[in-house]
């Protein structure tokens, strides 16, 4: 039973989740030979002050896009 964990900053739509849930099990009914049932899929929303990159936490980041795109 293939087990797929899946870590996303908050803010996606439950639409989008559901896509990307459905197109992963897909993928993975196909490529690994299992029935959709046996598929887990587990979704960890992450806050954007609970990832970082370099030393700036996703939020620090998200600012500092917002900034450039308002020069």
């Amino acid at each position: 039973m293939p087990i797929i964990q899946m870590n996303l900053l908050e803010g996606r739509t439950v639409e989008q989740k559901r896509n990307v849930v459905a197109a992963i099990t897909e993928a993975v009914v196909r490529t690994l030979d299992v029935r959709p049932d046996q598929v887990r899929i587990l979704i960890n929303e992450l806050g954007v002050e609970h990832f970082s990159v370099a030393g700036q936490t996703a939020a620090m980041r998200q600012a500092a896009a917002a900034n450039a795109k308002d020069l």
